[in-house]
């Protein structure tokens, strides 16, 4: 089956719905003039439609598009012609396709089949976008997967960071141009613009939560109050301010408390812990679990309660085995043992695996290097010391916490300023820079949740440099002790 594709569209004035794709484009900050975007396709009507949308803009932003379409085979003859329909639209459009056949494990899982196939999915697309260098990967979410989501959170009992959604911008490149698009305005342009789509038959199986909650709920809720999607995407925008406030606060009241070990593991004074409020107590146990794993993994609720009662036992010697370790409790510290840790000798240090956080305000002396690096909280308008290789400011409103500060590693990426938005490898960086490869470990990077701030001494990310909206900055110096 061919799509229906009408040329015609996509010449003069632009759709209504490309305007409010790119004013989210521009409040969000998900892409710049210039760079390239890797494009997730699955044939379904968003997917297509966000593709259609950025081919709009393609041309007067400078924007190179790759397409990206994963073939699970799990609906027979029906993925096949999901992936036809994808070849010949991306061939309308002239925008290349990768097609990858992704196999997946239908017995013995652990996790559902769609987390299962999203994992993949990610996987696939971070793969490609690294092989094409492309600075951006995006998705087709719309205002009403946002809705669906917090509805599937708000079900299981979540808190606060459950009930933030899905953000605009996630993992450093990921972003959801139609973050603020209902569906029905999705449907709508592709109907004007004579753009024909797939359906997936799974997405109406009722033993799959999130189609009963599409389904049933949502158009139940719809009756109730015409105006539920966009209640329910606010929610999601004030829990999200919310949360990054409260982890700030977390990380301030108790970063003077917490100490790395050796073995990758942590430890905290069990004093600062409990003296915390309680919903702080959670939430700090709940992040020290997610910086230090690969994976960004916490534990659950019930787990996270344990370790707390745990820490408010008196005497020492108690142990509870948790996912990836172990955590004793001693007279003084709550520590957590990982499984098979590695000693990592003074000799060694640093290296990639070698990372410190960074409270606001705070400081901490990077050994690397020698240097001492340090972080203020200043209203813009107060600023008045010139920028330099020693010191930069980033849009407070922009970026999160827990900040951290730790060595190179592989494939990171960022976008240094003078660039015209445009991405590099930090490994190009260095070799451009004609940084000798065994000095290369020791120069310290800056990290935000949402990215690089600054590879210190030599250049700071774009993103995140302020706007003359700007309202809140924080300040990073780099003072060389020796």
């Amino acid at each position: 089956m061919h799509p229906v594709f009408n040329r015609s569209v996509h010449t003069g004035a632009w759709p209504p719905l490309v305007h409010r794709v790119v004013r989210t484009v521009r409040s969000r900050g998900l892409f710049q003039r210039g760079q390239h975007i890797v494009v997730a396709i699955s044939g379904g009507p968003d997917s297509v439609a966000l593709l259609s949308i950025l081919h709009h803009l393609r041309s007067r932003w400078a924007l190179t598009l790759s397409a990206v379409h994963c073939n699970y085979g799990l609906r027979g003859a029906e993925s096949e012609r999901d992936q036809q329909f994808v070849e010949a639209f991306c061939q309308a459009l002239g925008v290349s396709l990768h097609v990858r056949r992704v196999g997946l494990q239908t017995d013995g899982r652990k996790t559902s089949l769609q987390a299962e196939a999203r994992d993949l999915r990610y996987r696939v697309m971070q793969e490609i976008a690294e092989h094409c260098g492309a600075d951006r990967i995006a998705v087709g979410h719309t205002a009403d997967d946002q809705a669906e989501t917090v509805l599937l959170w708000m079900l299981r009992g979540a808190g606060l960071t459950g009930l933030s959604g899905m953000p605009a911008f996630r993992d450093h490149n990921v972003i959801r141009p139609l973050y603020e698009t209902p569906r029905q305005e999705i449907l709508a342009y592709l109907c004007t613009a004579g753009v024909s789509f797939r359906e997936d038959s799974s997405n109406v199986k009722p033993h799959y939560l999130r189609n009963r909650v599409r389904r049933e709920v949502i158009p139940i809720l719809a009756q109730l109050v015409p105006s539920s999607v966009d209640a329910l995407c606010r929610l999601a925008e004030i829990c999200r301010v919310d949360d990054r406030y409260l982890d700030r606060q977390m990380t301030t009241l108790s970063s003077s408390a917490v100490e790395r070990e050796s073995d990758g593991g942590w430890k905290i004074d069990r004093v600062c812990l409990l003296e915390l409020p309680e919903a702080l107590q959670r939430r700090c146990i709940r992040n020290l679990f997610r910086q230090y794993d690969d994976q960004l993994r916490s534990p659950s609720l019930r787990t996270v309660d344990r370790i707390i009662r745990l820490a408010s036992r008196r005497g020492a010697g108690s142990r509870l085995d948790v996912q990836g370790g172990r955590v004793d409790v001693d007279h003084r510290y709550l520590r957590f043992v990982p499984l098979q840790g590695r000693v990592v000798s003074h000799a060694e240090q640093p290296h990639s695996g070698c990372r410190e956080f960074l409270s606001v305000p705070g400081a901490l002396i990077w050994a690397g290097t020698g240097q001492r690096l340090q972080v203020q909280q200043q209203a813009c308008s107060q600023l008045r010391t010139p920028l330099g290789k020693g010191r930069i400011v980033v849009d407070a409103e922009r970026v999160s916490q827990p900040l951290m500060v730790r060595s190179w590693l592989p494939g990171d990426r960022f976008h240094p300023a003078g660039m015209g938005g445009h991405s590099k490898k930090i490994q190009d960086f260095f070799t451009d820079l004609k940084i000798p490869i065994a000095a290369r470990s020791r120069i310290p990077l800056v990290v935000a949740p949402e990215g690089i701030l600054w590879v210190v001494g030599y250049r700071q990310d774009e993103r995140w440099v302020p706007t003359t909206a700007t309202k809140r900055c924080l300040v990073f110096t780099a003072e060389d002790l020796a």
